[in-house]
């Protein structure tokens, strides 16, 4: 059976090594988390299975790692100044600060119908309650508290300020002087960064429409109220790709990047069935989008919420950037001289004219993805002698182990010796890390490697060496030979060592 909580998840993440929180000797440090031995395999594991898919298996795509601190003027122009904000509301009680929407959320449901009933919206469309909360700040606070309206904290009814906005962005100064001329912004997003190497990459391989950028890396976000573990956070890495599209065939790419990210999804493990797809409402998009798909995953204990937006930017970016360069004077009349900003546009395929791209943006979360693949692996099952085991069921190319070699006596030093000569041979194929698991105790380490995925264990005992079989009366051809066991059958089979590596790249491949 699967994990039916986010406590399950996170208490196998504590124990096992694959997230800590972060700062946690000093208390913690809210929305910041950090990834353990096994934790940076699996968020690897999944980066690369994602960098695979979306740029060596396709002939329209290139790579991209751009800075993560950006000039303030690309993020002004590019409309997060003024728009990358989220409702801040205070209790007055104690000094609480929450995000408006997510605390209106969580109240019961007649609480809801109470506030959408003051601000004249239904229940039903909460988008245009929250809406109409931030339309009418003095209203909102008025029915928030008629409503009962209670604190998350303490459980009383809260003694709610008006909401005001708070932008996300982490400003930084740059340079030894602090002052308004010496700031910058840590980068709430990965595309723009793309958007503003735009023309580089254009340049310098000679590409045409359509063609992608990808890129993963760090993103940062002020969140408000930081919450459900890894789910929402301060620090986030982003898988995201800007698809450079000739205007007019952009509904058809959206279509095409919907179709190709439900695949990937399946092929981490996340099955389609529990992955919907919201069309998100016109008056919900961002301020850059024409039309937005959430893939909506059903975590446990959260339900279903975003894994991955895939927008279609339209030529919202690089039109915007392309205007405010002639705005700053870094390029010459927009409409009188397309040739002067060649910087922002590339020649359509079949006029050969400057033409602004559309784009299409996939973009996924890196901790969201590691949630969604470590809940849909995590299995508890019960054994033939009624004792229960966690195991995770991870795709041998996710698991952050592929293969265990466990010497049976961790004193025999002929044991110990042989094992570490095979997991060095096996580390040399390249699958991925092999582990030498000198813990001397078989049983434990089995359950231990079920519990963080391990697909395969690999024995070396007593037969292995030609020590037991004689003296006992059993198959003396088992000498040169190791157990391997399944993680998901429990099967154990008898593998000649000169066949091993051939044996495990076929299974793992």
């Amino acid at each position: 059976m699967p994990a039916t909580s986010m406590e399950e998840l996170v208490s196998l993440c504590k124990r096992r090594g694959f997230i800590f929180q972060g700062s946690e000797i000093y208390g913690g440090l809210q929305g910041f988390y950090d990834y353990g031995p096994l934790g940076v395999e699996l968020k690897n594991n999944i980066k690369a299975a994602w960098w695979r898919a979306n740029v060596y298996e396709r002939d329209d795509m290139e790579g991209l790692d751009a800075s993560i601190i950006m000039h303030r003027q690309v993020l002004r122009h590019s409309g997060h100044e003024a728009t990358f904000s989220d409702p801040m509301i205070d209790n007055r009680k104690n000094n609480k600060r929450y995000r408006l929407d997510h605390l209106v959320k969580d109240q019961k449901a007649d609480v809801i119908a109470k506030v959408a009933e003051a601000m004249g919206q239904s229940a039903e469309n909460f988008p245009a309650v929250v809406a109409a909360l931030n339309a009418s700040p003095a209203q909102a606070s008025q029915a928030l508290k008629d409503a009962g309206v209670r604190d998350p904290f303490s459980g009383e009814v809260g003694d709610w300020t008006e909401p005001k906005p708070f932008n996300m962005m982490f400003k930084t100064t740059i340079g030894p002087v602090a002052d308004d001329e010496s700031y910058g912004y840590l980068r709430p997003e990965t595309a723009q960064g793309i958007f503003t190497n735009f023309k580089n990459v254009v340049d310098s391989t000679s590409r045409r429409l359509p063609f992608g950028i990808a890129q993963i890396g760090k993103a940062f976000r002020n969140e408000i109220t930081p919450r459900n573990f890894i789910f929402r956070v301060r620090e986030l890495e982003q898988m995201e790709i800007e698809f450079f599209v000739v205007p007019g065939t952009d509904e058809e790419w959206h279509e095409h990047w919907l179709e190709r990210r439900l695949s990937w999804w399946e092929a981490q493990g996340v099955p389609r069935s529990k992955i919907e797809i919201l069309d998100v409402p016109k008056e919900d998009l961002a301020h850059y989008s024409k039309r937005t798909y959430d893939l909506m995953y059903d975590y446990p204990t959260l339900g279903h919420e975003e894994i991955e937006g895939i927008a279609n930017r339209s030529d919202y970016d690089l039109g915007s950037h392309t205007k405010n360069q002639s705005e700053l004077g870094l390029v010459a009349n927009v409409e009188e001289n397309l040739d002067s900003i060649a910087k922002l546009t590339i020649p359509h395929p079949e006029t050969n004219k400057p033409v602004v791209p559309f784009v299409i943006e996939p973009s996924a979360g890196v901790d969201r993805a590691l949630l969604a693949v470590l809940s849909e692996a995590f299995t508890k099952e019960t054994l033939e002698n009624g004792n229960e085991r966690i195991v995770l069921k991870l795709r041998p190319h996710l698991a952050p182990i592929k293969v265990a070699v466990i010497p049976l006596a961790r004193n025999k030093a002929e044991l110990v010796e042989l094992a570490r000569s095979i997991k060095n041979d096996l580390q040399k194929l390249g699958l991925g890390r092999i582990l030498l698991e000198d813990s001397g105790n078989i049983g434990k380490a089995y359950r231990r490697h079920d519990e963080v995925g391990t697909p395969y264990c690999v024995t070396v005992d007593f037969d292995t060496i030609g020590q037991s079989g004689a003296d006992r009366g059993e198959d003396a051809s088992l000498t040169g030979t190791v157990t391997v066991r399944d993680r998901d059958t429990l099967a154990q089979e008898r593998v000649k060592i000169s066949e091993l590596t051939a044996y495990l790249q076929a299974k793992l491949k």
